[in-house]
């Protein structure tokens, strides 16, 4: 396989203005070492990269200037420069983030002069008038505080026009918006600088560090009115259902998060927020800049959406953790959760309600959170059997099979957090004794099996209380759920809750006893079940158990293997099975392909014995069931690792499989056989690699693998005399006569090799090649082939000679070209159209490998004609217009010849060959 080249980073190259690149020139100094020097080459370059090269050089360079320098005007200049220049760079653009380090690397005696000009430069930035630029400048206010000191410090230094730039800029867009309307391209663009707004407005609020005090807070201050300003004109973007459902759903968040900012005392937030949810604000009682501010939300009838997203904001906004907002939190916690309830039953767009789904799993995780504070009045209504849990587990149940997986999703996070809050509410009693866990268990064990929701509730109690509970009110649970995995819609939900059960109990039963016979019960609980739906279940049952069950059974308990192993033998000798039943055979061979495959056997000597016995093994590779001989097969060919290498053994079985199953009638058993082999040429090709390196290093050290047994070079050897045998066994299997599936898996597997052994040049190690094992009689059967009345048998064997080196196509002598050229002509005028496919084939070949008769030049006009040199297209083509002129020439003969015949029907069939000859010759030309 070729190694991807890795992509270069691309980034686009800075650049200023006119005015600072003259100033930059202004201060360059003769010897080119100076900030403004650096700086004036570094925007010279037209490569980004080669730009950040440059811009990490300014700190190291200003350290060794003296503490005096900082009144130098041209370091100054320098940095205002630079300011601008980050200020210009777009938010992607790796150099913003490179320039920003920089800056805040700057040495301490510079950060001053460097935040005034910053400061005087992001000023410039806010006085922007133009619609269509601000969202660029809301993106810098967004990146100075992305862990940016200096940056972060200018906008505190500018908070004032900071907030009325977004107040200003919010509100043009929503005008200019409006005045757009019906234009979807500029709406989409408009809609998506809003949303930058308010998330730069949120960023604002929760990092700078002015409001974390209360020296802001003064009605008549600017920043005051910038701020209400914002909570106005995000209340009306809550209510707006013109605008996208992300800017509402944004916009309840920062509703919530000035709210949380602005009003005080800030032990009254909760019950404020209350009374926004259930539309039951004492207008009286609040202040006129909330009333002016938030009006809409008070006194108007407020849409589902914006009580859902207010609903949203009070659950992410607040801080919720260690029962910070005491009893009123709690209150305003379930009144959230009863406005939620409420909404669910009124809200049917698809959108809100993914959106509710995923705020009412919010709201479980809250109430964790609020609980494990250890509050007693909370705990009496958020246990199992409080309206408020029934209310969820009812929601639960009536969307637990929604259309949408990011619901059904949510849904089993709600489930979990109630368990959680449950459990939570009872304060550690006993989980297998208590009611709610009982009956819950119980009405989920009810429920039919096809009800896909009841896998994903069942696997989350078992993680909560674990799995005895479960085997103690059924013990069948496995062997049910393993029954319904022959329906293709529920086998992955089942085989989820199996791996869930099984980890849960094997953890459970390890823990409780100090030596190794938990893995007994382990077994009978979960192995026997398994080994059962193997012998005796349908071909889909034991198709997707294999599939999906058995793999994660094994990484789960890799020992398991041994046990399996172990009853299906016996089973085996004990009983006479049906010849066409795959059995506890078949169920053998499954369970050691899926252990190989998945690195739980590997393929040395002393494992297979101490597994199954080779006789074993040859009486799965002759089994009566193909499903049997190709899970055997598999066993040998399939590893988890490339390049681990092909015993001796596992070579003789594959010699011993190729002798009796070639002429497979299954067309679809054919593709899995060559498929699968072509797995082990190339597991072959690519341990030679190894091997040719251990050979090569002559180390003395011994690997820690099987190759300790034997040389490189005799496993090496090996390799070529297995490869040579298995060509020998499909070229006899070419035979005259031979059947078309015969043909078809011989040729096949010949092409593999063909392709995983390639032809190669410059001295290249390959363990093998395909081209070395053909003489003149192998040619001659693969040409022979060409005659098969079977297109697929022509196309394999012409694919297969095209693979095949040029030393490898021998001929005769020098006259086989032209009785294989007239074989040809002959063939187009055959009555039976195969015979014209052959010969099509037959011509594209001597065409290709450049062996046409000599004769045929001299037809040709002399630019054409055999001249020396040109490429290897151009012989091609030099070639194809010999071969279509001698056709035509032909088929003009015919065609004058049945002009006066009276059996013009039957003369005119011939010329079909001819005319398909040069359809198929014009077809292989090489050109474009």
């Amino acid at each position: 396989m070729g190694v991807k080249k890795k992509k270069e980073m691309q980034v686009a190259a800075l650049t200023i203005c006119p005015q600072d690149l003259e100033t930059l020139r202004s201060f360059t100094d003769l010897e080119g070492k100076n900030l403004a020097s650096l700086l004036l080459h570094c925007i010279q370059l037209s490569d980004g990269v080669s730009q950040i090269r440059y811009v990490k050089q300014i700190v190291p360079l200003l350290e060794k200037v003296e503490k005096n320098g900082m009144c130098d005007p041209a370091i100054q200049s320098c940095l205002s420069i630079l300011a601008g220049i980050y200020l210009s760079l777009s938010l992607k653009n790796p150099l913003k983030k490179v320039l920003a380090s920089s800056l805040d690397g700057l040495p301490e005696f510079f950060l001053v002069e460097a935040t005034c000009s910053f400061t005087s430069r992001l000023e410039e930035e806010l006085n922007t008038t133009d619609v269509y630029s601000y969202r660029k400048v809301m993106d810098n206010i967004s990146s100075c505080m992305d862990n940016f000191n200096l940056g972060r410090t200018s906008v505190n230094n500018l908070l004032k026009n900071v907030l009325h730039f977004l107040h200003k800029s919010l509100t043009e867009i929503l005008e200019e918006n409006r005045k757009f309307a019906g234009n979807h391209i500029v709406q989409t663009q408009l809609m998506n600088d809003l949303l930058v707004g308010i998330r730069v407005s949120m960023l604002l609020v929760q990092k700078i560090q002015d409001f974390q005090g209360n020296l802001w807070k003064v009605s008549s201050s600017s920043i005051w009115q910038s701020m209400c300003g914002l909570l106005s004109i995000f209340t009306k973007f809550l209510s707006n259902d013109d605008l996208l459902q992300t800017i509402q759903s944004t916009s309840g968040l920062a509703v919530i998060l000035f709210i949380k900012t602005m009003f005080h005392p800030s032990e009254k937030i909760p019950g404020l927020i209350s009374g926004l949810l259930l539309h039951s604000v004492d207008c009286a009682s609040i202040p006129e800049w909330f009333m002016s501010s938030c009006k809409s939300l008070c006194c108007a009838q407020v849409s589902g959406a914006a009580l859902l997203f207010l609903c949203q904001g009070t659950l992410a906004m607040l801080d919720w953790q260690n029962g910070s907002m005491g009893l009123s939190g709690e209150a305003l916690l379930l009144d959230t959760a009863h406005v939620l309830f409420t909404l669910s039953l009124q809200i049917k767009e698809s959108t809100l309600e993914m959106f509710l789904s995923r705020i009412l799993a919010s709201w479980t995780t809250s109430a964790i959170h609020v609980l494990e504070s250890s509050s007693p009045s909370l705990k009496c209504n958020l246990h199992g059997n409080s309206v408020i849990v029934g209310r969820l587990l009812e929601y639960v149940y009536t969307h637990w099979e929604h259309p949408l997986d990011a619901l059904r999703h949510q849904t089993k996070i709600i489930f979990r957090n109630l368990l959680q809050m449950h459990r939570l509410t009872t304060e550690g009693a006993d989980s297998l004794t208590d009611p709610f866990f009982l009956g819950l268990t119980k009405n989920l064990l009810q429920l039919e099996w096809h009800i896909k929701g009841k896998y994903t509730c069942l696997g989350c109690l078992v993680e909560c209380i674990g799995i005895e509970h479960i085997l103690a009110v059924d013990k069948t649970i496995p062997s049910k759920i393993l029954d319904v995995m022959g329906d293709q819609s529920l086998v992955p939900y089942a085989s989820d809750l199996l791996e869930t059960m099984f980890k849960n109990h094997r953890s459970h039963l390890k823990s409780r006893t100090v030596d190794s016979t938990w893995i007994d019960q382990w077994h009978e609980t979960w192995v026997s079940p398994l080994l059962f739906i193997l012998c005796e279940g349908n071909l889909d049952q034991k198709s997707y158990v294999i599939d999906y069950y058995l793999p994660k059974l094994l990484n789960c308990n890799p020992e398991s293997l041994r046990y399996m192993v172990k009853i299906l033998q016996t089973s085996i000798d004990a009983k006479t099975e049906p010849c066409n039943s795959r059995g506890a055979l078949g169920a053998l061979m499954a369970c050691l392909r899926i252990a190989r495959a998945h690195g739980h056997l590997q393929s040395s000597t002393d494992t297979w014995e101490s597994l199954v016995s080779s006789a074993r093994i040859k009486q799965g590779l002759i089994h009566q069931h193909c499903q049997v001989r190709i899970d055997t097969l598999g066993l040998l060919c399939e590893s988890n690792r490339s390049t681990e290498i092909v015993s001796p053994e596992e070579m003789q079985w594959i010699q011993f499989f190729i002798t009796y199953n070639l002429n497979s009638q299954s067309p679809g058993v054919r593709q899995q056989i060559c498929s699968l082999l072509k797995k082990l040429f190339y597991r072959i090709q690519e341990s030679s690699q190894v091997l040719y390196k251990l050979e090569q290093s002559k180390s003395k050290h011994e690997p820690e693998n099987e190759l300790t047994k034997q040389h490189p070079s005799v496993s090496l050897q090996q390799y070529k005399n297995f490869m040579s045998s298995i060509c020998n066994s499909l070229f006899e299997a070419l035979f005259p006569g031979s059947s078309y599936s015969t043909r078809f898996s011989a040729l096949t597997i010949l092409g593999s090799i063909a392709e995983v052994f390639p032809v190669t040049e410059g001295g290249v190690q390959t363990v093998y090649q395909l081209s070395n094992d053909i003489d003149v009689g192998r040619f001659q059967i693969l040409l022979g082939c060409f005659t098969s009345t079977f297109e697929e048998v022509k196309i394999l064997a012409f694919d297969l000679l095209m693979k095949l080196s040029k030393t490898a196509v021998q001929f005769q002598d020098s006259e086989k070209p032209q009785s294989l050229f007239q074989a040809a002509l002959e063939l187009s005028t055959s009555t039976k159209p195969y015979d014209c496919v052959t010969a099509s084939y037959l011509l594209t070949f001597l065409i290709w490998r450049v062996a046409l008769p000599a004769s045929l030049c001299a037809s040709l006009p002399p630019q054409v004609a055999c001249g020396g040199g040109g490429t290897s297209a151009a012989v091609v083509e030099r070639n194809t217009l010999m071969v279509i002129k001698c056709l035509l020439e032909n088929l003009e003969e015919e065609i004058s010849q049945a002009k006066n015949s009276l059996l013009r029907a039957a003369a005119s069939f011939p010329m079909y060959g001819r005319v398909h000859c040069i359809t198929a010759a014009l077809q292989k030309l090489p050109l474009k």
